[in-house]
């Protein structure tokens, strides 16, 4: 266990060492942000960003619901109880992506409503 846990943080610092250099031109280029345009953004425009970003992030969590699931069910070994199991979190998967799927095209006629 002791092992595993020194092989934890040396490789942790190991890859960390990767990204010094990184640290030290946080600075560089700083004046050129003024010229970008950045923040024009309206508020609404900007919360529906969030909204479909995190709406993006459900959806793959419920695609990877699904394929856990059809794996489950692969590995079974015919045992109904892990079938059952499988059946379920497939079933919960394409419900969790329909209900995303929903809020996404609510989300969508809302904002176009409001604009």
């Amino acid at each position: 266990m002791k092992k595993i846990i020194s092989l934890a943080f040396i490789s942790i610092f190991l890859f960390s060492m990767m990204f010094s250099s990184v640290a030290l031109a946080q600075g560089f280029g700083m004046d050129y942000v003024t010229t970008l345009g950045l923040g024009t953004e309206g508020l609404r425009s900007m919360i529906s960003s969030v909204v479909n970003i995190l709406l993006g992030f459900l959806g793959i969590l419920a695609i990877i619901v699904v394929l856990v699931g059809g794996f489950q069910w692969m590995l079974s070994g015919g045992n109904e109880e892990k079938v059952a199991s499988a059946r379920g979190m497939i079933i919960a998967g394409v419900i969790g992506l329909a209900i995303v799927l929903a809020s996404f095209a609510i989300v969508k006629f809302v904002v176009e409503a409001v604009a």
